[in-house]
């Protein structure tokens, strides 16, 4: 091997050594964990939501399907709310199916979606981003 081949060889060594420390501190890491805040219920709600694949029609935080509304913020919608969840679960609107939810399954959902109203709007009108990419939200309830 002739010199410059070995010392490639090393500085590749050298940075994926360091790239491994690097993940290592990153992964482990206890600086920020995400957490689930959701009640049981409203567990049971998002894996209904799952199940049923409200994904592929619904959109929270515009992430989603595109054949029904953006459903984050419709708990708190003056002209929606619990109600109106409860009803279009009950009957479907439009092109949603009706689904055969128990009262349980829809109080579930209905709790889901309570709690995804409430980390935050969408869209987010206010949110800024700095100089560094990242970027500040506006969260209701001052979270």
């Amino acid at each position: 091997m002739s010199k410059i081949t070995k010392r490639y060889i090393f500085v590749i060594a050298i940075l994926l050594a360091l790239f491994s420390v690097y993940n290592y501190f990153i992964y482990t890491s206890e600086a920020y964990t995400a957490t689930a805040a959701l009640s049981p219920q409203a567990v049971k709600g998002q894996e209904l939501w799952q199940e049923n694949n409200c994904w592929s029609c619904h959109q929270l935080y515009g992430l989603g399907g595109y054949l029904g509304p953006d459903l984050t913020n419709v708990y708190s919608h003056p002209d929606k709310g619990p109600v109106y969840i409860n009803a279009f679960l009950n009957s479907g609107v439009k092109s949603m199916p009706k689904f055969q939810f128990s009262e349980n399954e829809k109080a579930a959902i209905i709790e889901y979606l309570r709690m995804v109203d409430e980390t935050g709007y969408y869209p987010n009108f206010d949110a800024s981003i700095e100089n560094s990419g990242w970027v500040t939200l506006k969260y209701k309830n001052g979270r």
